[in-house]
């Protein structure tokens, strides 16, 4: 393996690939582009993924049924459930950014402004190995959020305008007179913290601070966590790295788990899972990632304190 991660390139060309395609994320992105017939064009199978199917079902048999190369057009959500089933499977996987911020294929290096472009990873490719995250077993491509940003993704408004979510529901979530978020922890060194605003836990480290040194993860095979810690904003940010990292609460906990809504009994115990996934990415790389900085401003800007635990 090189020291950037790939593994391969050029690597040979799939007997079976198979592309599952979400119509309806991005508001539509994968209809706008005729992703289906763009898959036909180039000999990979799509899947038409359905309101009320089980993805990881889907993903699951077409593997069974031979595919050796499998990707997801869709948002990060989707892509994290067909990711760890292709990692379970030992089969290589290809993320088409057919979502509405495509972080993951931005990391990756996709270039997301050319959906259609991105499918030459089937075949004209850098195949490398990067990690995963998970949580309590869970897999995740990119982090895990809990705090006001687990609050803001179980509305339901947020699947049709998750900024606008956001600055809505946030004042009230960190406001002095809030209820604290119950998430035990401990912070580098072992000092225990009993609250945090915002705990985020990523498959590798974004490094964002306040203010940020890098808005995206520069490597995702880096074999560690990065974990930030909002406790007493705007000033009160903890940034670390860890190869697992666990969070104790005595209530279930509201995650945004890649930017979708999940409730988890704790503790929870988050680990990282180096070299579990194979990537295929088209060789051609996308221009630096833009910064999606909005929530971190949000954080960074409020005119606020956030009231301590109780007792504390």
């Amino acid at each position: 393996m090189t020291a950037d991660g790939i593994v391969g390139r050029g690597a040979a060309r799939p007997a079976k690939p198979v592309l599952i395609v979400n119509p309806r994320s991005g508001g539509g992105t994968a209809v706008r582009h005729d992703l289906v017939a763009a898959c036909r064009t180039r000999g990979i199978e799509p899947i038409v993924f359905e309101p009320g199917h089980d993805l990881a079902a889907i993903a699951d048999a077409a593997i069974c049924d031979g595919a050796d190369v499998i990707g997801m057009a869709g948002g990060d959500g989707s892509q994290s459930t067909v990711a760890a089933v292709a990692a379970r499977h030992g089969v290589p996987y290809v993320c088409v950014p057919a979502g509405t911020r495509n972080h993951f294929a931005l990391d990756l290096g996709v270039d997301v402004r050319d959906v259609v472009g991105s499918l030459d990873a089937f075949v004209h490719v850098d195949e490398r190995r990067i990690d995963l995250g998970s949580v309590n077993g869970r897999v995740f491509v990119n982090n895990v959020a809990m705090g006001v940003y687990g609050e803001v993704v179980k509305s339901a408004a947020y699947r049709d305008n998750k900024f606008r979510t956001t600055v809505r529901m946030l004042p009230g979530l960190i406001d002095p007179d809030a209820t604290p978020f119950d998430l035990r922890f401990e912070l580098p060194g072992g000092r225990a913290e009993r609250s945090a605003v915002l705990l985020i836990v990523s498959n590798n480290p974004y490094g964002i601070g306040i203010p940020p040194a890098r808005e995206t993860r520069g490597r995702l095979d880096g074999g560690v966590l990065g974990v930030i810690a909002v406790t007493r904003p705007p000033h009160g940010v903890d940034e670390w790295t860890a190869s697992t990292f666990r969070v104790d609460s005595g209530a279930t906990v509201a995650l945004g788990v890649d930017g979708e809504s999940v409730a988890m009994e704790p503790p929870l115990v988050f680990e990282s899972l180096p070299q579990a996934l194979t990537i295929r990415a088209p060789v051609r790389r996308s221009p630096t990632p833009p910064a999606d900085a909005r929530l971190r401003d949000i954080v960074a800007r409020a005119p606020f304190r956030a009231r301590g635990p109780a007792g504390s």
